[in-house]
């Protein structure tokens, strides 16, 4: 089995499940591709008595007919039950697990549980009874949730207000890999690409394992990007309509609002979401939230502004390259990166990316700064209009307890950056700003987060931070 990459508290809270003396109820979220079912298979392997995987669209007869056949190959019985319920399945289950000869706990792992609830299949109402009524009583069960779908995890599980409210026994959400976790993938298939490489392939397709796993390793990154999203079997270039069907429902209302935040280099209020989709209420508070939860979007509570200023910028770097480059582009050709990865387009969109890579790694520029262990904020900051000044914006701020506040400046460049005074000057006049309007009486020191290094030249004094790209990819000792 392939080598299970990162995941260290995930796997030790299985563990922790397996070896309690209670059954566990345990709920593994997090967005499509993101690597759920490799993690559970690899860290329980053997133990585990029975999996079930839901069918996307498949009626509940379907279903069912495929849980007996399940039960029969998993040794739980000699023949398949006829089911006409998930009552009828559950019933099953609660008959046959006793039997099993097994020292440990008998372990059930539900893959897609949101695609096994189909429209009235009573599915969530037979689960409910199933572990109130039975194997939570007793101390030998642990029962796995996963699913891509994540809002359907947290409003029928996590914050049910029905049978199942306070039953989950353990939550783990599995986030994209970080730059030091793909850099050991990389690693773990022989590849030599170094840090601003990985950084280069990251900007592609994120942290996201299964994306990764397509990568060839022995040729370049502009030839992958080829072969991914331009060439004739390119296997990300549909992945996009396919990833949002697959998780929402009405998924044409969450590819609007991830169209409009993906032209928006500056993110967007609720109230400007609201505005320029005609959505609005608790409509689009469900949406934006269950975007925040798959990990497409992140919110940003600007200094000094109440919840009501919060800023929604695009987060999954795959959306971000696709519907930049690929959709409602004709007639590309196979080797349409490879001619145009050196023009201004790329380079303009690499500088946003590499403000996103920063803004998602927040806890490694902590490390670099040497601040890992003080408490912290972090947010973004627009200027309000005055009219006397001009307009500025930070896209990262870390205010700490000790009263010094970081301003991040993102900089993607291929060799040590070099300030120019005209751009000296306007750092000063931005801090100016940011201290007249937040009224702060924090230190205020700018800090240059870039791939090489900023240039020590004349117009270096305007720095007090200087973060290269290789401390990026630097965890917690």
């Amino acid at each position: 089995m392939e080598k299970l990459i990162g995941r260290k508290a995930e796997i030790e809270e299985l563990e922790r499940c397996m070896a309690s003396d209670r059954s566990e109820f345990v709920v593994v979220a997090g967005r499509r591709r993101i690597g759920k079912t490799f993690l559970v298979n690899n860290a329980l392997g053997g133990r585990i008595s029975l999996t079930f995987a839901g069918s996307h669209k498949s009626p509940q007869a379907r279903q069912l007919e495929k849980f007996a056949q399940t039960m029969v190959k998993a040794g739980l019985c000699r023949l398949a039950p006829r089911l006409n319920s998930w009552y009828d399945a559950f019933d099953a289950l609660e008959a046959s697990l006793p039997l099993l000869n097994t020292t440990e706990k008998k372990v059930l792992f539900f893959d897609e549980m949101p695609w096994i609830d189909t429209p009235g299949s009573q599915f969530v109402a037979a689960l409910e009874d199933f572990w109130n009524g039975w194997a939570s009583l007793r101390d030998d069960i642990m029962l796995v949730a996963c699913g891509s779908a994540t809002s359907w995890l947290v409003d029928q599980l996590l914050e049910n207000q029905g049978g199942l409210h306070n039953r989950i026994t353990s939550r783990i959400n599995l986030q994209p890999f970080t730059l030091n976790e793909c850099r050991q993938y990389a690693e773990s298939k022989n590849c030599v690409w170094d840090y601003y490489q990985i950084a280069q392939m990251y900007m592609y397709i994120g942290g996201i394992p299964f994306y990764w796993s397509l990568l060839t390793f022995n040729k370049g990154i502009a030839e992958n990007v080829d072969e991914l999203f331009f060439s004739r079997s390119a296997k990300l270039r549909g992945e996009f309509n396919e990833l949002y069907q697959v998780l929402f429902r009405d998924s044409e209302a969450y590819t609007s609002i991830m169209r409009l935040l993906s032209g928006k280099r500056e993110g967007l209020t609720r109230q400007e979401i609201a505005h320029q989709t005609g959505s609005s209420g608790g409509t689009l508070t469900k949406r934006l939230t269950n975007l925040e939860r798959c990990n497409f979007i992140m919110a940003q509570t600007p200094v000094g502004n109440k919840r009501s200023g919060t800023i929604y910028r695009v987060c999954d770097f795959y959306t971000l390259f696709y519907l930049r480059f690929i959709e409602n582009q004709h007639q590309l050709s196979p080797h349409h990166w490879s001619t145009m990865i050196t023009g201004p387009a790329v380079a303009a969109w690499q500088g946003l990316t590499f403000e996103l890579i920063g803004m998602t790694h927040v806890e490694q520029i902590k490390i670099a700064l040497g601040i890992y262990g003080v408490n912290t904020q972090c947010s973004a900051w627009r200027s309000k209009s005055t009219g006397d000044e001009p307009k500025a914006q930070i896209d990262l701020v870390i205010e700490r307890a000790d009263h010094i506040t970081h301003l991040c400046e993102f900089k993607f460049a291929p060799d040590q950056y070099v300030i120019t005074g005209e751009y000296a000057e306007r750092l000063r006049e931005r801090m100016g700003i940011y201290r007249s309007q937040t009224k702060t009486r924090n230190t205020l020191l700018t800090t240059f987060i870039t791939p090489f290094g900023v240039n020590r030249g004349k117009n270096y004094s305007v720095v007090q931070g200087d973060i290269r790209l290789e401390q990026l990819f630097r965890g917690a000792e």
